[in-house]
């Protein structure tokens, strides 16, 4: 091992003595790189290597190269880099290649490598490193678009990206977004062939045998791609997202009208198509002079919106489904959202939108998350007659929803309906009783605010007989807090006593009388006793914390002091797992005062 190392170091002697002979570092400097490679090699031949050695390494290397550009800049002097930098570099991606080798799946080196090669500028080590990568790592499309556009855009190598977009396509024949750059990249290399025809002309040179290819030139390389991707991949947002692409460049006027029919034929029973079609009518052009005024603007804009809507109308007519009808209500949705000084297109909007909510929903076909939305603005303009009816309807076509009923209650509270008690209880018999704990919060809060307490309690009194354990814990502990609220100490007493032995039941159930408790002029020790032992038959086995609350309880002024040793047995008796450790070290803290 020693003679390699040893090698590797009179390696670097050469570029070691040309720093110094420049004036980019000192004899003294030297040494001290000449040290720190030293051990750094060491650990690289070590038996058993470490990934970090490896890393702290490359970092070294780096550093030192970062080091010489700076000192160059500073004293001016460029030359001799096939002697300095060359060397390390070619030793950096050595390191890299050893590193990589040993853990293939490593992505973050892998990408860590290329970053390398990018920033200083080694296009062939570049293509090396892609290739070694991709023949590990072929199941990854993100890999090969990267490889690809690093062939384009570093290496200007169209040809190299278009054999591994090929490449890609044989491991991946299904893959949108290799499809969709593979497509950009064509598009990309036609329009640079197409700038650097017009300079050439501007030049006035003879082209010669490289005159470029009209179909080159007009994108039908792009064309063949969009072809075969439409063939293998047969969905509305695919094509729609190749269309997307090709608007961004001006020469593929053919080319978007051939999408854009293919769209039309192909796709009529997806409701992305006719979505994406009806709001192309937002981008055609309106009238100049009507443009001049506010309501001249607000006027085109109308216009718009309504060609908008009769290609959605098309739509609902072809295709009545839930998606459709989703993409025709959330259109509306979106332009009421949008500001205007125009007080009567607000309103056209708003109607429009309305109507869409209506039909929809007459239809069947109004997702839930809707009529949200539409209560707003319902309730925003006053109308609470037909917020109520809504919020009756919601719940009709999503009766199993915990989410639509709640919000239906909101608004019947918000309205002050007087069927709100005989909802709540359809409500429950409507939805699992395992998501049904938030209709019983909604329900105590209402019959709070509103009803007497015989009632309250009675509600209460239910949830408490709920069979889901989350809904009659939340009940017993709301009811304690309740009951002392309205009745004062004894009732919560009375409360406390009347369920301690129903459970299933909560830490919080205890720990609120325990609070309870203490709040009292004069608390009685002997009934805070009581609930922290009910308390630790619940949860002693687990639960550290609440041993060492009983035992600081006991330190205070109402506790005995001597009672903490029992305690503090039982507790090392009762623990299970992890809390043994944690009370240990808890309980040391607080003899020693920093607890």
């Amino acid at each position: 091992m020693a003679e390699i190392v040893q090698q590797r170091i009179e390696d670097r002697i050469p570029e070691l003595e040309q720093l110094e002979r420049v004036g980019l570092f000192t004899k003294k400097e030297v040494k001290s790189i000449v040290k720190r490679v030293t051990a750094l090699e060491y650990k690289l031949h070590r038996l058993i290597v470490n990934k970090d050695d490896f890393i702290a390494y490359v970092q070294y290397e780096i550093n030192v190269l970062e080091l010489i550009k700076k000192r160059r800049a500073h004293v001016h002097y460029q030359f001799k880099r096939e002697e300095v930098e060359f060397p390390i570099i070619h030793r950096i991606n050595s390191i890299f290649r050893r590193a990589t080798k040993k853990w293939k799946d490593d992505m973050k080196l892998w990408l860590s490598h290329v970053a390398f090669c990018k920033k200083w500028a080694t296009k062939g080590e570049i293509s090396k490193v892609f290739s070694s990568l991709l023949a590990i790592h072929p199941d990854k499309p993100a890999l090969w678009i990267m490889a690809a556009k690093s062939e384009l855009e570093d290496r200007s190598s169209s040809e190299s990206a278009r054999h591994l977009f090929l490449r890609a396509l044989r491991f991946h024949p299904t893959s949108h977004k290799v499809y969709q750059e593979y497509f950009r990249m064509e598009l990309l290399h036609c329009e640079k062939l197409r700038k650097q025809q017009v300079e050439l002309e501007k030049a006035e040179m003879d082209l010669g045998e490289y005159e470029f290819s009209p179909e080159i030139l007009s994108g039908k390389l792009a064309e063949v791609v969009y072809r075969d991707a439409a063939g293998k991949i047969r969905e509305a947002e695919f094509v729609i997202s190749l269309l997307n692409i090709a608007e961004i460049f001006d020469f593929t006027k053919e080319l978007r009208e051939q999408i854009l029919q293919d769209l039309q034929t192909n796709y009529t029973t997806d409701s992305l198509t006719w979505d994406f079609m009806a709001k192309r009518e937002l981008e055609a052009p309106g009238a100049g002079g009507e443009l001049q005024t506010a309501s001249g603007r607000a006027s085109d804009i109308n216009r718009r919106e309504e060609r908008c809507c009769q290609v959605y109308e098309e739509g609902v007519k072809t295709l009545d489904s839930e998606p459709m009808w989703s993409c025709y209500a959330a259109f509306c949705m979106e332009r009421v959202k949008r500001r205007t000084n125009v007080q009567q297109l607000q309103e056209k909007r708003q109607e429009r939108m309305l109507g869409v909510l209506q039909r929809a929903h007459n239809a069947s076909k109004l997702k839930e998350d809707f009529y949200k939305s539409w209560l707003q603005v319902l309730l925003s303009s006053g109308d609470a007659e037909a917020a109520a009816r809504v919020a009756t309807a919601m719940v009709e076509r999503h009766g199993g929803s915990v989410a639509a009923w709640s919000l239906s209650l909101q608004t019947l509270i918000q309205l002050e309906s007087r069927e709100l008690d005989r909802l709540f209880q359809e409500a429950l018999t409507h939805v699992d009783p395992k998501e049904s704990l938030p209709l019983w919060k909604l329900q105590l809060q209402w019959s709070t605010d509103n009803q007497s307490p015989e009632e309250t309690e009675a509600v209460y009194k239910r949830g408490l007989m709920s069979a889901v354990p989350t809904v009659s814990m939340e009940m017993k502990e709301s009811y304690l807090h309740w009951s002392f609220s309205t009745g004062g100490y004894k009732k919560a007493r009375k409360t406390f006593t009347s369920l301690q032995e129903n459970r299933p039941l909560s830490k919080a159930f205890f720990t609120t009388m325990i609070g309870i408790e203490k709040e009292q002029e004069n608390p009685k020790m002997n009934i805070l006793r009581d609930c922290y032992e009910r308390a630790l038959q619940e949860f002693g086995t687990s639960d550290d914390d609440l041993w060492l609350q009983y035992i600081q309880e006991e330190l205070g002024p109402l506790g005995q002091p001597e009672n903490c040793g029992k305690i503090h047995w039982r507790a090392m008796k009762f623990l299970e797992g992890d809390s043994v450790e944690r009370f240990t070290s808890r309980y040391t803290l607080l003899q020693t005062g920093h607890l």
